[in-house]
């Protein structure tokens, strides 16, 4: 943006004109100097330059007393929607993201703003020769979370560290088995308490020095350090033993048939020992960092990747809390040309597919606050009004099939009967309930928003007194204090035996945090055989697991949802990654003959 559209919407800022354009504002020298932040010399050149262009017109006071006379010619928004086109067309994103908290926006001109922001994520393949970099924009419509393998809590950041770092071994879930990761084979004793790892030779971190075993120990201690809230799932290590670099062994406490699992988890992406992640993020995988702020992530293709070099060249994830599209765009740049400027046919446009999450939206009650909710009968009538069904019947959007666990083939064995407003309101007189308040928080999303304004008219219906509560970032302290009941949203990974049992145990996630020590100590005791069973008994654990929170209303399930993304048909490389997001490092982008 240039310098006259800054000092001219920087002028209209503090002197409001939109209800007077091209009427005289009467100003003077010394109220200009302040709003434009420099000396009566400097004020008196902008104003001849913003004349110049046509900004303004300016007639100064003659005399002592007389004020001068400032008129602006043109109007804000149209400065404003200018400024802001110039700044993505150069992809300067943040300054153009500033523009609109800076200044008043109305809602048409936002969406023409946000229109303009839109067309500038997706597919990128800069110009000016023939190994122009392939570029792919992300836009997310919250802030940033925490981007730590130790401490990841998150969906999109768990799936963006999947990328950046490598673990020992990975799992298919699709097929049931693990494959070969940053070891290349692996060994177990009958008793199933010890593990031999066996390391890639030649593999390098980002910062180019050479893995060895000393970095795969080093991550583990990691954890104990920074006291992860997932140390608890490494509890049966007893030692670790540096056979040689590319040779280490873990020794175990107890049998554990689900050991694999948690060193194909992302809390388990090695680390180099000798680098503080935290200050540099610095793992083994197809893209390493380039720039990481609040705002912004830059991930480029690592030439030294130990697998296969990725095919887009440069990844940027935007960050743009309230603005962006909850869609994820994964577009051409141009709904005309492909990006080597080829037609794209009408068979090429870009169009949504969709992604049925496993997990589900559903409420948790705070049981760290006193309240009514307490009560078993008064989370039962709230287990009535927050109905699935009636949900997706008067709501439909995303929400695609009623939910009674986190896993919609569990969720189909159960039925839905739909109880009467008369059902719950006898509970809650049943519970004592004197019209006491219970508070709600939702997240500052659409989907959020609107189940929740939903479940409170269903509660004012019969008398169930519900106040909302918004947050916009993950605060648990802030939540605990001030909210009774959450909606929250649980997604879990392809390996959902690990995603379940990370749920019961994580100490950073909502559960832990808004349950009473007894109803964990009663989760603890019930899973505590977890490790030591085969699979089909670790299934039937977990959905034990389940029920105590189901039949007790500790949680009350809501919808199963399907995410969506827009893709180009000269789009290729479709290949699913964790959480229902595509795999980066597969994408690349189809041009077609010139």
């Amino acid at each position: 943006m240039d310098t006259s559209s800054t000092h001219y919407l920087c002028l209209a800022a503090a002197l409001a004109p939109a209800s007077n354009l091209q009427q005289p504002i009467p100003v003077t020298i010394e109220q200009l100097t302040g709003i434009l932040c420099c000396t009566p010399r400097n004020v008196k050149f902008i104003l001849r330059k913003l004349e110049e262009q046509h900004f303004i017109t300016w007639v100064p006071g003659r005399g002592r007393g007389h004020r001068s006379l400032l008129t602006f010619s043109r109007h804000v928004d149209e400065v404003l929607e200018e400024s802001f086109q110039e700044l993505v067309s150069k992809g300067r994103i943040k300054p153009a993201i500033d523009l609109i908290g800076q200044y008043q926006v109305n809602e048409p001109l936002k969406e023409r703003l946000l229109a303009v922001l839109d067309k500038q994520m997706g597919f990128w393949s800069e110009p000016g020769s023939t190994s122009g970099q392939e570029v792919l924009r992300i836009s997310r419509n919250r802030s940033m979370e925490k981007l730590d393998p130790a401490i990841v809590y998150t969906a999109f950041e768990t799936y963006l560290l999947g990328h950046i770092c490598s673990t020992l071994i990975t799992y298919d879930a699709e097929a049931g088995v693990f494959l070969p990761g940053l070891a290349h084979t692996w060994e177990v004793n009958e008793s199933s308490t010890s593990y031999l790892f066996y390391l890639r030779k030649g593999v390098r971190f980002h910062h180019g020095r050479m893995m060895t075993s000393r970095d795969v120990q080093g991550t583990l201690q990691r954890l104990n350090d920074l006291a992860s809230p997932v140390i608890g799932h490494f509890k049966d290590i007893c030692h670790v033993e540096l056979e040689s670099d590319y040779r280490i062994r873990f020794d175990l406490v107890q049998p554990n048939l689900f050991f694999l699992h948690l060193f194909s988890s992302i809390y388990m992406s090695i680390l180099p020992f000798d680098v503080d992640f935290t200050q540099h993020p610095v793992g083994t995988g197809p893209y390493q960092v380039l720039n990481l702020s609040k705002d912004e992530l830059v991930l480029g293709a690592y030439d030294l990747y130990y697998g296969i070099r990725p095919l887009l060249d440069r990844v940027e994830i935007w960050y743009l809390p309230h603005l962006a599209s909850s869609v994820r765009q994964y577009q051409l740049t141009d709904a005309s040309t492909s990006p080597g400027n080829t037609p794209i046919t009408e068979e090429d446009q870009s169009h949504s597919i969709d992604y049925p999450a496993v997990g589900c939206r559903y409420i948790l009650f705070n049981f760290q606050r006193e309240g009514v909710h307490h009560h078993p009968a008064v989370r039962q009538a709230l287990r009535i009004l927050y109905h699935p069904p009636a949900m997706i019947r008067e709501l439909g959007g995303n929400r695609i099939m009623p939910a009674s666990s986190f896993l919609p083939w569990w969720s189909s064995r159960h039925p839905f009967p739909e109880g009467l407003p008369q059902e719950a309101q006898a509970l809650l007189q049943a519970a004592g309930y004197k019209g006491e308040v219970l508070k709600l928080a939702f997240r500052v999303q659409k989907e959020d928003q609107e189940e929740a304004l939903w479940l409170q008219e269903r509660c004012r219906r019969i008398g169930l007194q519900l106040e909302l509560y918004a947050f916009t970032d993950y605060d648990r302290p802030d939540i605990m204090s001030h909210a009774d009941l959450l909606i929250a949203e649980e997604v879990l990974e392809d390996d959902w035996q690990w995603g379940m049992i990370n749920y019961f145990r994580n100490e950073s996630n909502y559960l832990h945090g808004l349950l009473q020590d007894s109803q964990k100590l009663t989760l603890t005791w019930l899973l505590e055989p977890f490790a030591r069973l085969a699979a089909e008994e670790r299934a039937a654990l977990l959905d034990l697991g389940e029920s105590k929170l189901r039949d007790n209303c500790w949680v009350l399930y809501g919808c199963h949802l399907n995410k969506k993304a827009q893709l180009s048909q000269n789009l290729l490389g479709l290949q699913p990654g964790s959480f229902g997001f595509l795999d980066i490092s597969k994408l690349w982008v189809k041009s077609g003959f010139q």
